[in-house]
């Protein structure tokens, strides 16, 4: 069940920030996903590509699906046709078959990169140093059907609240660096911060978050 109590909540802390709420709806069901629409989300985002394709053609055209998990190369046609935005952008190749996806549907996609910030060996996306040497590198310029909007990274699992901080503060410290060289006005995303983490990446500078279990229950 949708809690719509925490919504409000949520949304009420994210005011002064000017912060965006993306709902992640991995693994909740459309009848779900559609009392969160009732209450006035509308930006959701998924981890896995069949089950993205399946909500979407259920739910309403207005809805913006962000792909926020690691997004294969060979699965990025069936998304492209419709997705708001991909924020799990972890390699140039990705990028790259993104680009020419979008180019086959006449779009432009917006996407995040994603920046490894953790320690965890789990978790993908571009060290701190690749992203800035590619995003200074004239590589951005050749795709034509995509734009970056900014970048993305998930902190550490861990009760060490410092080092959380820590993990952020890197990635706001790189997205200063490199915003106003790279793409202009279109650069203006910071998307990090999950529900158990969410508050302390707003202190540190993210202007969009990532909610799952505090609106949809555990998994």
């Amino acid at each position: 069940m949708f809690n719509k109590i925490n919504l409000d909540s949520i949304l009420k802390e994210l005011e002064p920030y000017h912060a965006k709420l993306v709902a992640v709806s991995k693994k909740k069901p459309a009848s779900i996903v559609s009392e969160a629409i009732n209450a006035g989300q509308l930006i959701f985002g998924e981890n896995y590509v069949q089950e993205l394709v399946a909500k979407q053609a259920e739910l309403p055209p207005a809805v913006q699906w962000h792909f926020i998990g690691h997004l294969q190369s060979n699965k990025v046609k069936q998304i492209v046709p419709f997705i708001s935005m991909v924020q799990g952008v972890d390699s140039i190749k990705l990028l790259k078959e993104i680009d020419k996806e979008a180019g086959k549907c006449n779009r432009v996609v917006d996407c995040l990169l994603q920046v490894h910030i953790a320690q965890e060996e789990t978790k993908f996306g571009f060290d701190i140093q690749e992203a800035e040497t590619f995003l200074q590198s004239d590589s951005l310029s050749q795709l034509k059907n995509i734009r970056l909007c900014g970048l993305m990274g998930m902190a550490s699992l861990t009760g060490d609240t410092q080092k959380v901080r820590d993990e952020f503060r890197s990635l706001k410290k790189l997205f200063d660096e490199v915003k106003q060289p790279v793409a202009g006005t279109a650069f203006t995303t910071l998307s990090m911060g999950m529900t158990s983490d969410y508050k302390i990446a707003l202190e540190e500078g993210s202007n969009m978050i990532r909610i799952g279990s505090a609106l949809f229950g555990e998994r």
